[in-house]
């Protein structure tokens, strides 16, 4: 059996488990095994040396790798020591890297968004929410955490009937139609998808929602064009997509639209550190995707008349939104398999495995930051959300 390869998990994988090839078996770590890992064939050494989770990542996929134990508690076990992980930026640049221009971004989130509303639906909630969730009770199902999640949001927005609603990356639209149902708005959704707008569009009209809420593909650098202002702004899942560098540009494009006072609701995936990303979920599952700590966000805020009002982390929220997501995705894997193939099958379980084991290990964290444009003294005085 190849020593380095065993002496280099036994650096990152700090249980005891077996690792059976060909030639044999080897136990890493003293007491009972934690768990099986099958190889076939040999992992090479300077794929690892280069990226640990694109080397691990894609001989998953292809099969090259098997577990005896449910995956996500395989990586629930060891996904916490990320940090020791090599990767080689200078090699993954253009990977780690890739352009900020409006043109690629839009590629970028096409290949993810754009895979198919029959996809999507198959996994999703009714809604089709793909976002974190909010479970208020501990047998919630997930159609009603999701629900849960968007009252949670416009409750924040402290929204009035006939207030106009901003959503940047507003995705299938559940959230912009829950609010114009619900607390009488009008609202305006952007996003990038095709296949998300067009769903939207017909489901507004099918609604009968055409007076109150509009839906345009733009890219969020295009808001100050429109002469638009809004009373309250919302951003639910899209700053991954902004790229480090965009943020503050991000920030000035909601700050132009927003009026004096407007609340802005920021929910994103976060990190406790700045970090490029993984080379693994950048190159098979959200190209462009970079993650921002909490206080590189906080920082840049200030800068642009943004009052921090409330800060909330729903970490283990989404750590148990994957976990529902991913229940439903295995009870149609079949189907996804016929339609799709087993390395596409084995590449979104991975994502969505090893998403739910870092949310609930910590190596990244969900955010809602709730903001006002300028001092905003007419709203509540005690948190009643």
């Amino acid at each position: 059996m190849n020593n380095f390869l065993a002496d280099y998990l036994s650096k990152i994988i700090d249980v005891p488990f077996l690792i059976k090839t060909e030639n044999g078996q080897r136990q890493i770590g003293s007491g009972h095994p934690e768990f099986t890992v099958t190889l076939k064939g040999d992992l090479d050494k300077k794929e690892l040396m280069t990226s640990t989770s694109l080397a691990l990542g894609e001989a998953y996929m292809r099969g090259h790798i098997q577990v005896d134990r449910d995956l996500y508690e395989v990586l629930d076990l060891f996904l916490g020591n990320m940090g020791k992980f090599t990767t080689d930026e200078n090699a993954l640049k253009k990977l780690i890297h890739s352009s900020l221009s409006k043109k690629n971004q839009k590629v970028e989130v096409s290949s993810h968004y754009d895979i198919g509303n029959d996809f999507y639906s198959l996994w999703l909630d009714k809604s089709m929410s793909y976002s974190c969730a909010y479970f208020k009770e501990e047998g919630e199902s997930l159609d009603q955490a999701q629900i849960d999640k968007v009252d949670h949001i416009l409750d924040k927005l402290q929204l009035k009937a006939g207030m106009t609603l901003l959503d940047i990356g507003c995705g299938w639209g559940f959230l912009l139609r829950r609010a114009a149902e619900t607390r009488g708005v009008k609202g305006f959704g952007i996003t990038l998808s095709k296949e998300q707008h067009d769903k939207f569009a017909a489901d507004i009209a099918a609604a009968g929602l055409g007076g109150r809420l509009t839906c345009e593909i733009m890219d969020y650098r295009d808001l100050k064009k429109t002469g638009l202002a809004f009373d309250r702004a919302v951003s639910v899942g899209m700053l991954e997509h902004v790229g480090r560098g965009n943020y503050g540009e991000f920030l000035d494009c909601v700050n132009s639209v927003l009026a004096p006072g407007g609340l802005f609701l920021l929910h994103y995936i976060s990190a406790l550190k700045e970090h490029p990303g993984d080379a693994w979920m950048k190159k098979y599952i959200f190209p462009g995707g970079t993650i921002p700590s909490l206080r590189e966000i906080i920082a840049l805020m200030a800068d642009y008349n943004f009052y921090t009002l409330d800060v909330e982390s729903l970490r283990r929220h989404y750590s148990r939104t994957l976990l529902c997501w991913r229940k439903n995705f295995t009870e149609h894997v079949d189907e996804i398999r016929a339609a799709r193939g087993e390395e596409f099958v084995r590449m979104w379980d991975l994502y969505l495995a090893a998403c739910a084991a870092t949310f609930k290990n910590g190596i990244i964290d969900l955010h809602q930051i709730l903001m006002s444009k300028g001092v905003n003294n007419d709203l509540p005085m005690l948190r009643t959300v």
